[in-house]
């Protein structure tokens, strides 16, 4: 009983090392990367997402318009399904309220 005990207290000791190793690797990462761009973490999320492919640079105005427009459109269909549910939501028939008058 003992020796497992002893085997499972090595391997989380194991597992919680390799951790810690790993955190520290990533937060030396993040501070190289930090002190490479000036400790401007906007910077740092800028290039991560351009290099990524998730933020496409934008050229041309035609570019920009096209950004622009997709996002336009987005925004409409949101409101075009939030303000049916918003009118129903505020034109609710009035729930009838029983009053009781008090004898004095």
């Amino acid at each position: 009983m003992s020796t497992d005990t002893n085997k499972s207290k090595t391997a989380g000791r194991i597992i919680l090392a390799a951790g810690s190793i790993m955190c520290l690797w990533v937060g030396a990462a993040l501070v190289s990367a930090l002190s490479s761009v000036g400790w401007s973490v906007s910077t740092l999320a800028g290039q991560y997402m351009t290099s990524v492919g998730m933020v496409k640079p934008l050229h041309t105005l035609v570019d920009y318009y096209t950004h622009i427009k997709g996002i336009e459109y987005l925004i409409c269909v949101a409101f075009f399904v939030a303000f049916p549910v918003f009118f129903k939501y505020v034109n609710k028939a009035p729930k009838a309220v029983k009053t009781v008058k008090a004898i004095k």
